[in-house]
């Protein structure tokens, strides 16, 4: 049985990007979403096993997206994928409910870390 990724970035040429690593791995099965208020209405009414989301975006940003699903008793894991520092968004990604920060980066090894991630919190 597959993994159900959303995933959530204003920027499509990222979404496709790591769309398109994760769905190398042979268990993940990813939704893209370019609007994060749209994302949320998905993660609220479709079944995904997890949400992983940029952390700036316009209208509601990944730790907004986080707060509204946990408000919501949503408990799915949640990941911020972003390119901030981890130390930046650290203690409002913890309040916020966040399960885990993946620091976006040049080169293709963060993508074998969100998805060994992802697996682990499954």
């Amino acid at each position: 049985m597959g993994i159900d990724v959303l995933l959530v970035d204003e920027d499509e040429d990222v979404l496709e990007i790591v769309q398109t690593f994760l769905e190398q791995e042979d268990d993940f099965d990813v939704t893209s979403e370019l609007d994060p208020e749209a994302a949320l209405e998905m993660a609220l009414t479709d079944e995904y096993d997890v949400v992983v989301s940029d952390f700036k975006m316009p209208r509601l940003d990944g730790l907004e997206l986080c707060a509204k699903l946990r408000d919501r008793e949503r408990t799915l894991p949640f990941f911020l994928f972003s390119a901030r520092e981890p130390a930046d968004v650290k203690p409002a990604a913890e309040e916020a409910g966040v399960t885990g920060f993946i620091q976006k980066g040049t080169g293709t090894e963060q993508y074998s870390v969100l998805a060994e991630k992802i697996r682990a919190a499954i």
